[in-house]
């Protein structure tokens, strides 16, 4: 049997100049993000518009956990999406 794939996701909002984002996992992006946006995905994520900005996929869920726990560390990285994306 093949696992399935897991995805790191850096999702992305302004709201009145003030740039968010959060980092999280999923082995379904799309089903995610409308999760995050209908307001019953984390709770940090409630009452904003959220747009995808990056993805990397990996074959098991450890591999996807440990990525996702050093993404949510590195704000250089999510800075220099934010910038990019604005």
């Amino acid at each position: 049997m093949i696992p399935n794939p897991c995805f790191v996701y850096v999702l992305g909002t302004i709201n009145t100049q003030d740039f968010r984002s959060y980092v999280g996992w999923s082995t379904d992006i799309a089903a995610r993000l409308a999760k995050h946006n209908s307001g019953a995905g984390a709770k940090s994520t409630r009452g904003r518009e959220w747009q995808l900005l990056y993805v990397e996929k990996y074959l098991n869920r450890g591999a996807a956990m440990s990525r996702e726990w050093h993404l949510k560390r590195d704000r250089r990285f999510r800075k220099d999406l934010a910038f990019n994306w604005m």
